[in-house]
């Protein structure tokens, strides 16, 4: 599970490098030499798509997406465990049909590609639908441990190592 989760962090990340290294290497160009990247801007909008999917299988998984803890707040603990269970089950019932509609997008692509360079976009869609995929996965996994109570095994990496020094020291 944390090789998954490690690889998805890191197709995120790359993502992110990538969209930031095209944006400015597109700014500098044109500024200095008044050339642009072909498809600079397609480009930058199919990688963050990408980068935008591969977040949400992250974010399912952590349960660290944007919540309101009004009511999860004042429950005892095994009252959180099963809202958490609730409230990925619904994320679940949300992230299975849109994986599904975006591997449809990408059966339907055809011949289409960007504006310049013509690059098939299936390529990228498909990319994003193996996130969308990767996020069912691990909506299912968090499902799963927060059912047999594992709930320490949901936390990021850094937050176990930070947990780690503050024990220690």
């Amino acid at each position: 599970m944390r090789r998954l989760l490690a690889a998805a962090e890191l197709v995120a990340a790359l993502f992110l490098l990538a969209i930031a290294l095209l944006t400015s290497g597109n700014v500098v160009l044109r500024d200095v030499f008044s050339y642009q990247i072909p498809d600079w801007y397609d480009g930058a909008r199919m990688l963050l798509g990408i980068a935008l999917f591969w977040g949400v299988a992250l974010a399912t998984y952590y349960g660290s997406h944007i919540c309101v803890d009004a009511l999860w707040e004042h429950l005892d603990t095994g009252g959180r465990r099963q809202l958490d269970i609730v409230a990925t089950v619904c994320t679940l019932a949300f992230l299975v049909p849109l994986a599904w509609m975006v591997w449809v997008k990408v059966a339907g692509t055809g011949t289409q590609g960007t504006m310049d360079l013509r690059m098939p976009l299936w390529i990228f869609y498909s990319v994003a639908s193996v996130g969308t995929t990767v996020a069912v996965m691990l909506a299912i996994a968090r499902i799963v441990l927060l059912w047999r109570g594992e709930t320490d095994r949901l936390r990021p990496p850094a937050l176990d190592d930070q947990a780690e020094a503050t024990h220690v020291a």
